[in-house]
């Protein structure tokens, strides 16, 4: 998998802190809990010591996706370019015509995807909808509970 995966600024320095928090803190103290563990005797019966190689397992299997996401990283920073469609990066903002509500969304990598915060992934239905978008366009889009219409009223690119 050569793939290259896209992300902001940030949270390719998220991915980044992450790997070092499970390399710095979470992995020696799994270590310390799995000898802790081994001191109490009989494995075989020993719940503290097959927890602790779960979570051993845990550890290694999320460091490996993360050293394989930062590899293959394509940092897009497009603060300053000209908002005039959105693509990966844009924040845009939104009218649902069905209800006439607000809604901001920005394009963001899928590690970094926070459909509370706002922060959608760019393979998602509505990012996939609203890319090329400009000011004034409107669009439809299939989502789980059925078909949404946005017109697109702002976009922009905030430094994330």
């Amino acid at each position: 998998m050569d793939q290259r995966v896209p992300m902001t600024p940030r949270g390719y320095e998220a991915l980044k802190s992450e790997l070092k928090r499970l390399k710095a803190v979470d992995r020696p103290a799994n270590i310390k809990d799995i000898e802790e563990a081994i001191a109490h005797g009989d494995l075989s019966e020993n719940a503290e010591y097959h927890a602790a190689k779960e979570k051993q397992a845990h550890i290694a299997g999320r460091m490996a996706m993360l050293d394989d996401r930062i590899a293959r990283a394509q940092i897009i920073d497009n603060v300053g370019q000209e908002p005039d469609k959105i693509r990966f990066g844009a924040t845009a903002r939104l009218s649902d015509l069905e209800t006439d509500e607000e809604v901001v969304y920005t394009i963001v990598g899928e590690e970094e995807a926070d459909a509370k915060q706002g922060s959608i992934s760019v393979t998602s239905p509505v990012a996939r909808a609203l890319m090329n978008k400009e000011v004034g366009d409107e669009i439809e889009v299939k989502v789980p509970k059925g078909t949404r219409e946005f017109e697109v009223l702002e976009i922009r690119f905030d430094p994330i």
